[in-house]
């Protein structure tokens, strides 16, 4: 079986590494649009864009195969964050998690494509967050990295924030970007293996 990554994330294809799969990498390249303010009920449509793009792109291939498509989002006070674009967006989100706690969600769709059948599979996963308090020195230093701008929530939680997250409750790499355990049980669910060296 064919694993096709539709994502550009370093994070999500360190994650599909670690664990032992192989892989291309086909990033999706249209636009992200959010058709519903239930954060779950978003992730889970957004990574299902991303994967019926690239599978849409493959229809005429034979192999049996599939296509992962994964989104995050961080959800405060109300709120679906994406990617800031700006230093001020950066700063008012970091301003809103740190000190106080968030939820982020990560939505995986799972295009299976055998023979003439085609089977899409959406699922996602959440985890609670606990920022300390950041000073606003601490904030504008951050901010400097320039490591938020291509992260949900201004932040990422593998890279310089780590020393200002008090606290996770569920799966980590769901706030990395890939909820790797969770998206193995829906493959094997499936009777597909990731791996010839995992059983």
């Amino acid at each position: 079986m064919k694993f096709i990554l539709a994502s550009a994330s370093p994070r999500r294809r360190e994650i599909l590494t670690q664990i032992g799969m192989e892989f291309e990498v086909m990033p999706a390249c249209g636009e992200e649009v959010v058709h519903d303010a239930n954060p779950a009920e978003a992730v889970m449509d957004l990574s299902r864009q991303k994967a019926e793009e690239i599978a849409g792109k493959r229809a005429a291939e034979e192999t049996p195969e599939v296509i992962i498509g994964a989104d995050t989002v961080v959800y405060a006070e109300g709120r679906i964050l994406g990617k800031p674009q700006e230093e001020r967006e950066a700063y008012a989100m970091l301003s809103m998690l740190q000190g106080s706690s968030h939820t982020v969600y990560t939505g995986v769709t799972l295009i299976v494509r055998r023979q003439d059948q085609v089977n899409v599979h959406s699922f996602y996963e959440e985890t609670r967050v606990t920022m300390y308090p950041m000073s606003e020195k601490e904030l504008r230093a951050y901010i400097a990295t320039k490591e938020p701008f291509d992260k949900a929530g201004g932040y990422g939680i593998q890279g310089r924030c780590a020393i200002f997250i008090r606290e996770i409750c569920g799966d980590y790499n769901t706030v990395v970007g890939l909820p790797a355990a969770r998206m193995y049980q829906e493959l094997a669910a499936l009777g597909i293996a990731i791996s010839p060296k995992i059983c």
